[in-house]
């Protein structure tokens, strides 16, 4: 059973149901298995908690 796991920004709840589909259909298709077999999480970090480019990314 594949495991995938984002880490990334708030995101709208459509966006992720999208990137959930792509993802998953991408393991159906290269490796010939149940779309029930592929588990994705996404995991979510405010703004105020992570930087990028050396800034906190709330203050962009």
């Amino acid at each position: 059973m594949p495991a995938v796991t984002i880490q990334q920004g708030p995101r709208d709840v459509e966006i992720k149901r999208e990137l959930i589909k792509k993802i998953t259909d991408a393991f159906v298709e290269t490796y010939q298995i149940p779309a029930e077999t592929v588990m994705v999480f996404i995991e979510e970090t405010p703004t105020d908690s992570f930087g990028v480019g050396g800034k906190l990314a709330a203050d962009k």
